[in-house]
C-alpha cells in the first residue's frame, strides 16, 4: 500500500494516469459503500450507488478544488446519489421514536454498553443505526465513524451546522430509545436489580 496523499493521485488522474484513480477507489471503497448501505438498507443498492459514484467522482474529478478534502467531497457525491436513489424509489424514511430517554437512563445505557464485548456491542449499535432514517445514519457514521467535524458534515450534505447538532442529538437520542430496551435489562440484572 502506497503513502502517498490523495493530492498526489488526484493530479496524476488529471494527467492521465487512470491507474492512479483507482488508489483512491481502494482507499475509500469500504467506507464509501458503508454511506451507501446505511442510507438504502439494501446491499445491491448500495454496491450500485457506491460504484456510480466513484464513475462521478472520476468523470467530475476536474471540479475538485481542493478547499475541502478530497475524502469530503467524495463522501458528498455517494450522500447525493443516495438521496437521489431513495428518492427515486419513494424510500425515504420519516418514522421517529417518540419515547423520551431520561438523563439517568442515557447514563445507565452508557454504562451497559462500556460492559458489553466489543463484538456484541458493534452488532447492537450497528441494529440500532438500522433503525434511523437514512440521513440521520449517515451523519451519524460521518461524525462517529469517520471522525468528520460539524463542518465537514455540514459541506457534504449542504445542511446547516445547527442543523447537523440537532440531527446528532436526536439521532442520538433514538439510539438510546432503542438500546435501552435490548441493554438495560441485562445490565441491571447483571447488577443485581430487578427490571
Amino acid at each position: 500500500m502506497t503513502h502517498e496523499t490523495d493530492h498526489h493521485y488526484i493530479q496524476e488522474t488529471l494527467a492521465g494516469n487512470t491507474q492512479a484513480f483507482s488508489v483512491l477507489v481502494e482507499r475509500y471503497q469500504d467506507f464509501v459503500y458503508t454511506i451507501a448501505l446505511k442510507m438504502l438498507k439494501v446491499r445491491e443498492e448500495a454496491e450500485e450507488v457506491a460504484q456510480d459514484s466513484f464513475v462521478k467522482a472520476y468523470e467530475s474529478l476536474w471540479t475538485f478544488r481542493g478547499d475541502s478534502k478530497f475524502s469530503s467531497w467524495l463522501y458528498r457525491i455517494v450522500y447525493r446519489k443516495s438521496l437521489d436513489r431513495l428518492r427515486k424509489h419513494k424510500k425515504i424514511r420519516t418514522l421517529d421514536l417518540v419515547e423520551e430517554t431520561t438523563e439517568a437512563e442515557t447514563q445507565s445505557i452508557e454504562n451497559a454498553l462500556q460492559t458489553l464485548e466489543a463484538m456484541e456491542r458493534s452488532v447492537i449499535i450497528q441494529k440500532g443505526l438500522e433503525q434511523l432514517p437514512e440521513v440521520e445514519a449517515a451523519i451519524v457514521g460521518f461524525y462517529y465513524f469517520e471522525g468528520l467535524s460539524v463542518r465537514e458534515i455540514s459541506d457534504i450534505t449542504e445542511l446547516t451546522e445547527d442543523n447537523i447538532k440537532i440531527k446528532l442529538y436526536r439521532s442520538r437520542k433514538k439510539l438510546f430509545s432503542y438500546l435501552k430496551f435490548y441493554v438495560l435489562p441485562k445490565y441491571t440484572e447483571e447488577n443485581g436489580r430487578a427490571t
